[in-house]
């Protein structure tokens, strides 16, 4: 079911997602371990030749990542304490929110 990331998964969703583009494309990343480990970064050469750009967020700076808000949202505002009794709660609690995300869950960034 889950998974932890790993360098070697993360290079073959890279590898899957390059087959996909069409134009330049920019992505931004964390700076976690598998995204800066030397087997991942021997890729980076090989990316930007197919018109893909990594780019590295500052270190210690979860302000800037989109997504530890939406963690952030999740954990403090929108789950339900009846959530964290089994991690079956919890499994459906988060595919609720993820379902409804923009309908009845929403960030405003402004």
């Amino acid at each position: 079911m889950f998974t932890t990331a790993t360098s070697d998964k993360v290079i073959e969703v890279f590898d899957d997602f390059i087959e996909t583009l069409d134009k330049p494309t920019v992505v931004v990343l964390d700076n976690a371990s598998f995204h800066k480990s030397k087997k991942f970064k021997a890729n980076l050469p090989r990316w930007s030749n197919k018109g893909l750009t990594l780019l590295y967020l500052p270190p210690y700076s979860p302000e800037l990542n989109i997504i530890e808000t939406l963690w952030r949202f999740m954990k403090y505002v929108w789950i339900d304490y009846s959530a964290y009794l089994s991690w079956d709660n919890m499994i459906l609690y988060i595919q609720k929110i993820f379902d409804n995300y923009g309908k009845h869950y929403r960030i405003c960034f402004s």
